[in-house]
């Protein structure tokens, strides 16, 4: 019988025999002995060269798949994006409501699916804007500051803003032809749906190597539709439609952003000048709904 020698020692059977397992698929024979309380993983002399290459090469598999993914690195400033969201909804209520601005400033920037069908593109997002009644300005500015400031802080104030105004508008667009001509509407729970989904999505692709395991991986997306489900659908008067599609562009937008590609660039955006855009799309919009014919 040719002398064995020692490969491997632990305290518990179970870690010498998962070894002896691994070098038994490539073909090498082991055996696992007790010795003065501990265990000993043993193999002829003539393969300990390739038996410790395997172990080696198993420990350092084994310790990578081990090692936690490092944490991603958060933007400053997040609430800077949080301030003008508040601002333009607050602002917007104000003006109206003292008379600062046309009177029928409300009924030019609502969401008129007749309107949008027409080429009244902005209704999209000027009905963000506006809301029914105090509480329901309350909660939309709650929520949106909430989720806003949640996904600036992974992209960027700017970033954030800019991708929320546009994703929800074009939530908006898509309604305005898919709902009923008579169709009307306000408010900016796109908006906050569109910042969910956003924020959802963008964590459950930029966590994809970190989590182990399919469910793991998908949990940050399928809290946002359990939050979609809890959140979008409560209440009688609840635009189910507007929320789904905000928050499905939203989802689209925060995959996007977290394609390798993406992520390598958009660090490089400057933020104010992102922040900047979404105003001007905005400002943009209000300028066509206060001064259309």
């Amino acid at each position: 019988m040719e002398p064995e020698v020692e490969v491997y020692r632990s305290r518990g059977r179970a870690d010498c025999e998962e070894r002896a397992f691994v070098l038994a698929a490539v073909g090498i024979r082991s055996r696992v002995i007790e010795y003065d309380g501990r265990f000993l993983l043993q193999v002829t002399e003539a393969d300990v060269p390739l038996a410790s290459a395997e172990l080696r090469e198993y420990e350092t598999e084994n310790a990578e798949a081990q090692r936690p993914a490092p944490a991603r690195s958060l933007y400053p400033n997040a609430w800077v994006g949080c301030v003008a969201y508040a601002a333009w909804l607050l602002g917007i209520a104000y003006m109206i409501s003292s008379g600062l601005v046309r009177l029928d400033a409300f009924a030019r920037g609502d969401m008129y699916g007749a309107g949008v069908r027409s080429g009244q593109w902005w209704r999209a997002w000027t009905s963000l804007t506006l809301h029914l009644s105090g509480p329901h300005l309350a909660g939309n500015l709650i929520a949106g500051i909430w989720f806003g400031y949640l996904a600036a802080r992974q992209l960027g104030a700017g970033t954030a803003w800019l991708l929320i105004v546009v994703g929800a508008g074009l939530a908006n667009l898509l309604e305005g032809f898919i709902a009923p001509p008579w169709y009307r509407s306000a408010g900016a729970s796109t908006a906050v749906f569109t910042a969910l989904g956003l924020m959802a999505a963008h964590t459950w692709r930029s966590d994809r190597a970190g989590a182990q395991g399919w469910l793991r991986r998908s949990a940050p997306l399928g809290a946002g539709v359990v939050l979609l489900a809890w959140l979008g659908t409560a209440g009688k008067h609840t635009d189910v439609m507007a929320h789904l599609l905000g928050f499905g562009f939203g989802v689209l937008l925060g995959w996007a952003a977290a394609r390798p590609g993406m992520e390598r660039r958009l660090p490089r955006v400057r933020q104010w000048l992102a922040g900047l855009a979404a105003t001007a799309v905005m400002t943009a919009a209000w300028g066509c709904a206060l001064w259309w014919r």
